[in-house]
């Protein structure tokens, strides 16, 4: 994690099984933690970001169930800045997000991420055996240069 997502004043952790059901408690755990931190149901950075937690979410459930028996999911946010990141004990790593031969759904995260102006960052874990997909999107809206 970087040291600007780490000095973001709000932060909530949640772990939960590698199983479909994963999906819609994470979004929801997102919206309810969110809202708590004052960003309201329609800021413009909220669909964005919950639409990339869920594919996030959904490619832990698809394609690290089998070595990965839970996933957690870390939020975080600040004035400005909305961070989240998906870990699993997958060894896979996806590399960098925005490549343009992504396909599926790491396709669909690097448009929604780029159409928001965010950032994305992938860790590997120390000993190699997993990583976390960090998610970095702005909470103010970019201002036009004249």
């Amino acid at each position: 994690m970087s040291s600007a997502t780490a000095a973001l004043p709000h932060r909530h952790v949640l772990t939960v099984p590698t199983l479909p059901a994963a999906v819609r408690v994470v979004r929801e755990t997102a919206e309810m933690t969110f809202a708590e931190w004052g960003i309201a149901a329609d800021h413009p950075a909220l669909g964005p970001a919950l639409l990339i937690l869920s594919e996030l979410v959904t490619n832990s459930v698809r394609h690290a169930a089998d070595t990965s028996p839970s996933l957690t999911v870390t939020f975080a946010a600040g004035d400005d800045t909305l961070a989240f990141a998906v870990h699993d004990r997958h060894p896979h790593h996806p590399g960098v997000l925005a490549a343009a031969t992504a396909g599926g759904g790491l396709a669909v995260i690097a448009e929604v991420m780029t159409a928001a102006g965010g950032t994305c960052v992938v860790r590997r874990d120390a000993d190699g055996g997993g990583k976390s997909v960090w998610i970095t999107l702005p909470l103010q809206p970019a201002k036009a240069t004249p």
